[in-house]
């Protein structure tokens, strides 16, 4: 069953019971799924930037965009307009299939791996988690990496706080630590 089945039949009804919601709109949903990846340590290198640009496209499966800088900043060398960045939205389905490969494939291949902390779970419901090297994700193929670079993956929900937020994600299987 698909994380996108598993939250129409089950989630659902799950969440209804839990903060006793009458309608199945009320219910906590996810928007959206936005990966993004900082390049401005590699603005130097072309062929780096190109080659998270094209990791990227393999781990979201559709095409990036590339971010620039909102304003200068001495400290950091960056001048406004830099490209800074690399960032992917993913709505509908590919939200979905993605989310599935986040929980199912690419999280347990992390190293030492405890479990996801309770304050990935913002005070708005979304949940928000830095993962260190890309090449946990199936696509990726280690051998052909030249550059281990880290990514920022947020979802977005409609929850309107963390406990709502946190439910959401506990009952799509996320493999969230409870505090003891």
């Amino acid at each position: 069953m698909s994380v996108k089945d598993k939250y129409d039949k089950e989630t659902v009804t799950e969440l209804k019971k839990i903060f006793g919601f009458k309608n199945n709109l009320q219910t906590p949903r996810i928007g959206r799924v936005v990966i993004n990846v900082g390049t401005g340590k590699f603005l130097k290198d072309a062929n780096t930037v190109k080659e998270i640009f094209d990791s990227m496209q393999l781990i979201a499966g559709q095409r990036p965009v590339q971010t620039k800088a909102k304003k200068s900043i001495a400290g950091f060398k960056i001048r406004e307009g830099l490209e800074v960045g690399v960032k992917v939205t993913l709505r509908g389905k590919r939200k979905w299939d993605f989310i599935e490969r986040l929980v199912a494939t690419a999280i347990p291949r992390i190293k030492d791996f405890q479990g996801i902390k309770e304050s990935a779970v913002d005070t708005n419901g979304n949940f928000n988690l830095g993962i260190k090297e890309h090449v946990i994700f199936p696509e990726i193929l280690p051998e052909n990496v030249k550059t281990i670079f880290s990514l920022q993956v947020n979802i977005v929900t409609t929850a309107k706080n963390h406990k709502e937020g946190l439910e959401l994600f506990k009952a799509l299987k996320f493999p969230i630590k409870t505090k003891e």
